[in-house]
């Protein structure tokens, strides 16, 4: 089995680097030795090899531990925006989803900076996964794509990088409009509070457009009864 074999591999690698650690460094070769089976370690220390080994026997046999899942909630860690901005820039991260994980991988990177006409190299798009890959998958969650515009709103994106172009080609004005950006404690204060406010209206004004809604259709069932009986009788 493929997991098998893994172990056994990792398990040679880490027995022979505890051998080449507790070996005096004169007996030690000047010479470096190829090694002949492939570097899966890529330079861990052994006690590293071990926890990789224990956690891949681990996740083979199902005792695997769950990892603690982070409740995300853009409108509360991204004040600075107005609930209109995160609402397109989480459209704008669906549209481009297009494998429905809830990640942009680097094709998925890739065709949208065609999209926006700034494509980028490969290494490009690496890069620029790299500067808010956070969790270090090599990919973007939203939250990650969220930092990408709360970096440029903040001036932190170099101007001709490829993070750069993302935001300003996206069509969504990411202006600072909570705390960042004050000048002084006093500023920040108004401003706080201004957001607060604000947030609020937006809130209020969805629920009156959902109530409008809702009358609008009741009135449409009303008048489609009362033709209905119109025919009817």
């Amino acid at each position: 089995m493929a997991s098998d074999e893994l172990a056994k591999k990792l398990q040679s690698r880490l027995a022979a680097a505890e051998e080449a650690e507790q070996r005096p460094e004169t007996e030690q070769s000047p010479v470096p030795v190829q090694s002949q089976e492939p570097d899966h370690g890529c330079g861990d220390t052994p006690s590293e090899l071990a926890t990789k080994l224990n956690r891949r026997l681990d996740i083979n046999d199902g005792n695997a531990p769950s990892r603690a899942t982070r409740v995300f909630n853009p409108y509360t860690e991204f004040k600075e925006f107005s609930r209109k901005q995160i609402k397109d820039m989480e459209a704008m991260f669906k549209r481009f989803d297009t494998g429905r994980d809830g990640f942009i991988d680097l094709m998925e990177l890739k065709i949208l900076m065609e999209k926006l006409g700034a494509p980028q190299t490969h290494l490009g798009l690496k890069n620029m996964i790299k500067e808010v890959d956070e969790d270090f998958d090599g990919k973007l969650s939203f939250r990650e794509f969220l930092l990408i515009f709360r970096r440029a709103a903040a001036g932190e994106l170099q101007e001709e990088s490829g993070l750069m172009a993302l935001a300003r080609l996206s069509e969504i004005n990411v202006s600072t409009e909570g705390v960042m950006g004050a000048k002084d404690f006093f500023e920040a204060k108004v401003q706080a509070l201004s957001q607060s406010s604000k947030f609020e209206a937006e809130i209020r004004e969805e629920k009156e457009e959902r109530k409008k809604q809702e009358v609008e259709k009741k009135e449409r069932q009303a008048a489609f009864k009362q033709l209905q009986s119109a025919f009817c009788s």
